[in-house]
């Protein structure tokens, strides 16, 4: 080789040593995983969550089976009154002291006393074959009536606030027993009659297609008729609540929002998924509930929490790793996909929830939705509420137990203030005690915090030190 070319082959591979040396170094570091091992303290950590979780399986009572007329379903008082002798039964069974059997069998008569001669509607699952059948069941007697020259008349579960009702024998908020009529031949309510009948077209068509479809696509098949989404979106929970079947049932469901990570695997549409390797920010709920099947975990408790944020640190940090749990956010407040995925984790797996959220009034009323269902869906509310959700934190007397900074503590609103005081009239406030006590010292000090106000004593304080000593005080109420 010529000296000159040889001087230059030289050159030419120190100056691309760097660069292989960089390339070696990023290709090293993509490959290197994190590994983070279960926690020395774990078990002691865990012990008080694993009696929780113990407890809830004994007081687990299977719940009834609902009807499924075509007219949706009424639940008479003797269903719910058979269902409460159930939960006595077993509550008598675990109780070895007689004075408190006593105590508790008196409650629950009081309790099926007062649900006497009532009946409410809820809605149940059913197949795809069951709701096309009714859909058409419905259609046939349209058209019975327009042959009469009557034109046509329905009958919907009044879905009014009058008509919603919080039942503290079931713990949700649930459909009374009123109904009312909607007529094509009433001017006031013909439009109203068109979407309805058009949307039931609409609903058939995907259903034979066996396809799903978001309420934003329901929408634009027929902007000119619906004029605003909110009238599509009103009529589809109105033919849910007359079939008797659940919004998902009907293949229409909202843009996916919630988050979940760790101790926790399933099939969804024939896809193996394992949340402990879907990443740093885990895998996103599906709209699809219905399509996950074989759900499998070991962890031992689900971690509720409000806030992306603390999500995300939880989730970096591998917490469910040290301390196998499964974390769900909402990012906020919490929509259908996500309260029906951890209502069936938690009816599946068996497994205690701990909420995490805010120290003010609205995130109180975020856990609200997830134990005894939203207004909006109050006649699905057996398929979406998780009851007997534990408040881990962030709660109001925390900020004094690990003496939070008081520029961390934010002031309460005029409009904070009322929305608390209104939350202690609450029946899922007022039935426990300590909800209540924790809501009157929010309100009395007019202090709230967010649960990152945490972050002052050290980005993974909440991680390290903050959720381990309450877990292993077990100091959720």
């Amino acid at each position: 080789m010529p000296p000159k070319a040889k001087k230059a082959k030289i050159t030419q591979e120190r100056t691309n040593a760097p660069t292989k040396a960089r390339a070696a170094s990023a290709q090293s570091g993509n490959n290197q995983k994190r590994v983070v091992e279960l926690a020395q303290d774990a078990d002691a950590v865990l012990a008080k969550c694993r009696k929780l979780r113990e407890e809830l399986k004994r007081k687990t009572v299977q719940r009834q089976p609902l009807q499924k007329p075509s007219t949706g379903a009424i639940i008479q008082s003797n269903d719910i009154r058979e269902g409460l002798l159930n939960e006595a039964r077993l509550k008598i069974e675990q109780d070895d002291d007689d004075d408190d059997v006593a105590m508790v069998s008196n409650n629950d008569n009081n309790m099926i006393a007062s649900l006497q001669g009532k009946s409410i509607i809820e809605v149940s699952e059913m197949s795809t074959f069951e709701v096309v059948e009714a859909i058409e069941s419905i259609a046939v007697q349209i058209a019975n009536q327009v042959l009469q020259k009557k034109g046509f008349t329905l009958e919907i579960p009044s879905r009014s606030a009058s008509n919603q009702i919080y039942v503290p024998e079931l713990d949700r908020i649930v459909l009374g027993e009123k109904r009312g009529t909607r007529s094509f031949l009433n001017v006031k309510e013909a439009r109203k009659s068109a979407i309805t009948t058009r949307v039931m077209q609409l609903l058939h068509t995907v259903l034979l297609k066996r396809i799903h479809i978001t309420k934003r696509d329901l929408f634009y098949t027929d902007v000119k008729l619906f004029v605003d989404q909110t009238e599509s979106d009103g009529v589809l929970d109105d033919i849910a609540t007359m079939i008797g079947c659940t919004r998902s049932n009907l293949h229409v469901v909202a843009s996916d929002k919630g988050l979940v990570v760790g101790r926790v695997s399933f099939v969804e549409d024939g896809d193996f998924i394992d949340c402990t390797k879907m990443g740093v920010g885990g895998k996103a709920i599906p709209p699809y509930v219905d399509k996950i099947t074989d759900i499998q975990s070991d962890a031992e408790f689900v971690l509720l929490v409000e806030k992306e944020a603390a999500y995300m640190r939880m989730a970096e940090d591998r917490f469910y790793h040290r301390y196998p749990c499964i974390i769900i956010t909402a990012k906020g407040q919490p929509d259908v996909a996500t309260r029906m995925f951890l209502s069936r984790l938690t009816n599946e797996l068996k497994l205690p929830v701990l909420g995490l959220v805010d120290s003010d009034p609205y995130g109180l009323k975020i856990l609200s939705v997830y134990m005894s269902g939203s207004k909006n869906m109050s006649y699905d509310s057996a398929s979406l509420t998780t009851p007997d959700i534990k408040w881990l934190g962030l709660r109001p007397s925390d900020l004094e137990k690990f003496d939070l900074p008081d520029q961390c503590r934010l002031d309460m609103t005029e409009n904070d203030i009322k929305t608390g005081k209104e939350l202690l009239n609450e029946e899922f406030i007022k039935k426990n005690k300590a909800w209540t006590k924790e809501l009157e010292i929010m309100v009395k000090t007019k202090k709230k915090a967010e649960i990152q106000a945490l972050s002052s004593f050290g980005f993974q304080y909440i991680t390290e030190t903050y959720l381990p000593q309450k877990l292993k005080e077990g100091d959720w109420i």
